[in-house]
């Protein structure tokens, strides 16, 4: 089973079953996280709560009881605002002078799974477990692995509560619905409140 779930994966094998053999898979399950359309921040914080096992009631911080974590469609992730340009990682090669940096938008273009891996391995304490929790994840761009045979179990994500927009963008969203209703009605219409009092007296 394990061969024909390799077999029929088309990406690179040796990178995806990398460092297997070191994690104790005895009593782990294996979350299966769709990324399509999720958005990058929210989607890392819940894969790191996961990989560390604090959704576990059995949780200690020394202990490394974390699951392993399927990441998939990882190309089609979300980000919020203007981070797609605005979002660099940068590095320094160690030559004077010689300050990496890309863009998020470059980044998603040449690996999106290293996107997901930074925003994850970011999340989590910098200790002697982050290794092995690194190795629990596995991210694939699209939505083929070859864990085929692996008892998986798809992760649910928790539902968004959107914040209520505030006042003063309120007002400037009527204000710009407003303005377009009287642009597609033409230029003849009559503006300012007293104006339209008067109409609705005569009328």
């Amino acid at each position: 089973m394990a061969n024909q779930a390799a077999t029929s994966f088309n990406g690179n094998i040796k990178k995806a079953l990398a460092g297997l053999r070191r994690i104790d898979l005895e009593g782990l399950r294996w979350r299966v996280f769709d990324a399509k359309g999720q958005v990058l921040g929210r989607l890392a914080s819940q894969i790191a709560t996961v990989v560390q096992g604090k959704d576990k009631p059995i949780y200690t911080p020394n202990r490394d009881d974390g699951d392993m974590c399927i990441v998939l469609n990882a190309k089609d992730v979300c980000v919020t605002g203007r981070k797609l340009t605005d979002k660099f990682y940068r590095w320094h090669t160690g030559y004077i002078g010689h300050l990496k940096e890309r863009s998020l938008k470059d980044q998603l273009t040449k690996d999106p799974t290293e996107v997901i891996r930074k925003a994850v391995l970011r999340m989590l304490p910098r200790n002697k477990l982050r290794d092995d929790r690194d190795r629990k994840l596995r991210i694939f761009v699209g939505n083929e692995h070859p864990f085929g045979d692996r008892p998986l179990e798809p992760y649910v994500m928790p539902p968004r509560t959107v914040r209520e927009m505030r006042p003063r963008a309120r007002r400037a969203l009527i204000r710009a619905q407003k303005k377009e209703e009287q642009q597609q009605q033409g230029p003849n219409v009559k503006r300012g409140k007293k104006r339209e009092v008067e109409a609705e007296v005569t009328a």
